[in-house]
């Protein structure tokens, strides 16, 4: 059963890895190159249903994150994200809670340490704060600063490329009944991949596994997403995806979109 509003529940997850190339959640090596800026918008809308001895409830939200990405150097990015949020919870055809307003504001840097052309491989260390600036009371954020690293590994081909994250996130709560609820460290592993269809057009798949947010004794948080990115123009994309739950631990379905310009 789920045992806290949904604001808090999406919370947490959307303080896993972000800012890849939309809608996937695994990043990448790429970095803008000095004196670069990238902005995205990116939005999701999230449904999750349970049912536990005839009790029905039903968790809603979604968030709309502005990210805006600047080359410190031609191998160094430093990413700004900022989410708007909402989320409703129903129980038994009562509504519990109905929340929404701007979350933690997270900054990372994204570094690439290695590169090996020939192969067309690469590697990144991506470490990230997030800082409270959401309503912890109401489950737009963690209550305090909180902290995590990713490291990136990417290899292209040709039309194809494949990336592969592990991360670790240790969350810290600024209310006793999240500390009694949710874990701090947060494990994170997954794979992605990219297919260039056209000039224009890539189809994305994404597969993660996370630590379950909960200390309740459930298993890991695992989904499948997939994709599709256009490219309107070489530096205008537009994206869509849906990301599907694989156990009861994760989400049941979240649709993704996003529009992401570079200049």
């Amino acid at each position: 059963m789920i045992k806290k509003s949904s604001a808090i529940t999406l919370a947490l997850l959307w303080s896993l890895p972000a800012f890849a190339a939309h809608p996937l959640i695994t990043d990448d090596t790429g970095t803008q190159g000095k004196g670069k800026f990238q902005l995205e918008l990116n939005g999701q809308y999230t449904t999750d249903h349970e049912h536990e001895d005839g009790f029905y409830t039903k968790e809603s939200g979604g968030n709309v994150t502005t990210a805006l990405t600047y080359g410190i150097a031609d191998n160094i990015d430093l990413v700004v994200g900022l989410p708007w949020q909402w989320s409703s919870l129903l129980e038994g055809g009562s509504i519990i809670s109905n929340d929404k307003g701007i979350g933690d504001t997270s900054v990372e840097i994204k570094w690439k340490f290695f590169e090996c052309k020939p192969h067309e491989v690469s590697l990144a260390l991506k470490p990230e704060v997030t800082f409270p600036i959401g309503d912890e009371q109401k489950g737009l954020g963690n209550g305090r600063v909180s902290e995590g690293v990713m490291l990136i590994a990417t290899k292209e081909w040709k039309h194809r490329a494949l990336h592969c994250n592990v991360g670790y996130f240790h969350n810290s709560y600024g209310l006793e009944l999240d500390n009694a609820t949710f874990k701090q460290n947060i494990w994170h592993a997954s794979v992605a991949a990219e297919v260039h269809m056209t000039n224009k057009l890539r189809s994305v798949a994404d597969f993660s596994l996370d630590s379950n947010n909960e200390k309740a004794p459930d298993p890991n948080r695992a989904f499948l997403l997939g994709g599709l990115i256009y490219s309107l123009m070489e530096d205008f994309d537009l994206d869509i995806g849906v990301k599907a739950g694989l156990n009861h631990a994760e989400t049941d379905k979240t649709v993704l979109f996003g529009i992401t310009a570079r200049f």
